[in-house]
Parts: structure tokens; sequence; C-alpha cells
């Protein structure tokens, strides 16, 4: 299985959040984006599945709800691939700090909990480069399916669906989520993940992540003021 064995020797810091939709990974680290643009840092903010070659494609085949797994893990790959080379590479060569919502580890819950070979999905981003920071947000199921569906319903992919788990969306939902935060669980000791209470405030978790985040810029000489 792909272990991330050595850091990458760019100039630039790569730093990542994961956890289960309705975790708040997002709108943190969109706030740490802004903090470190107010002080003068150059950052870059990447986001899972937003590739201009694929995430069009990726998005048609989801609409038709016939994807299978492995081919669900496939489009991703091509997805993250393509980032990598046109965004963080490039960012990270040039010194950037690149924020990623979401990293492979995504890959590594999502497609798992979809039953797809654990060690076929990891060779598959053997190309990754390793993170120097990655934030998990801890959220149960039931608390992140509170939290969606005050705005939107889940869809059919995020509730799991097509693994026919439950003919009800919500408690398919709850169910598939369930064996993502396994996955999830596993990787924090694995890979070093930093679990952050997801049900703390959000001043609370921000304060955690600028604090750990200034520490390691502080570490590779990129300093913040104030």
């Amino acid at each position: 299985m792909l272990r991330f064995s050595k850091k990458h020797s760019y100039q630039g810091v790569l730093i990542c959040v994961e956890g289960i939709d309705g975790s708040g990974k997002s709108t943190q680290i969109e706030l740490l984006h802004s903090f470190l643009k107010q002080k003068g840092i150059d950052v870059v903010l990447t986001q899972w599945n937003s590739s201009e070659l694929i995430s069009k494609t990726t998005k048609k085949a989801k609409k038709k709800n016939l994807l299978s797994g492995r081919t669900f893990s496939l489009l991703h790959a091509v997805d993250f691939a393509d980032r990598l080379e046109r965004t963080i590479k490039p960012a990270l060569k040039a010194g950037f700090v690149v924020l990623a919502d979401r990293y492979v580890y995504t890959a590594f819950a999502r497609d798992v909990a979809r039953d797809v070979d654990p060690e076929w999905v990891r060779n598959m981003y053997g190309f990754a480069i390793k993170p120097d920071m990655t934030f998990y947000f801890d959220v149960s199921p039931k608390d992140s399916l509170e939290r969606i569906c005050s705005n939107r319903q889940p869809g059919f992919y995020e509730a799991g669906m097509d693994m026919k788990l439950s003919n009800n969306p919500y408690k398919s939902y709850v169910l598939f989520q369930n064996r993502i935060v396994e996955q999830y669980k596993k990787m924090t000791d694995e890979f070093g993940l930093i679990k952050i209470d997801a049900m703390q405030t959000i001043r609370q978790k921000q304060e955690f992540i600028r604090k750990n985040v200034s520490e390691l810029l502080n570490k590779r000489g990129i300093h913040i003021e104030g």
C-alpha cells in the first residue's frame, strides 16, 4: 500500500483539510486562506474535484447515477493528477502556501467505503506529494446530516445510494458516512492527521488551525507577523 515516506523538496508548504460533508472543513480553510492573504503570504486554495479538464465530465456522469465505485475512483484520480501538475506543484515550486480542501485521503476513505480495494486505490495515487500538515475534522454522520439538511438535501452519491445500503436516503447517508469515518479514523495515526473536534465553535477551530499553521510556517522560514 501507498506510504508517504518522503517529504517533498519544494520551497512552498502544502496544508490540507479532510472530513466528511458537513464537518465545517471548507469554512475553516477559506478562513485560513483569507487570514494568510491578509498577512501578505502567497497562498493558493485548491478544491477536490475542481479540475477544468475532468470536473464537467464527472458532474455529467454523476447526474446519470450510473458510476461504479472503481469508475468513480478513476475519475477523481484524473482530476487530482491534473490539479497536482497544473496548480499544486507549480505553486509549491514558486514558494506558495497551498491549501487543499480535501486531498488523497478523501479517495482513500470514500473509495474504500464503496468496497474498492484499498491497495488498488492507494497505488493509483502513488504519485501524490506528502502534505506538510493535514487537519481531520471529526464529526458524527448524524450531526453531519443535520447540518447539511439545514440548507439542502444530501445528494445521491453523497448519501451512498449507489451502495444500496437503504432505500431511505437519510438512513443511507448515515450508514455510508459511517463507513467513511471508519476509514478516516484508521488514517489518523497512519498518516499523522491532526484531529479537530468539528463540534467546536468556528472561532475555536480557526484559532487552533492558525496556531498550528503559524508554527509550521515559521519553521519553514515563512513568518506571520501579529
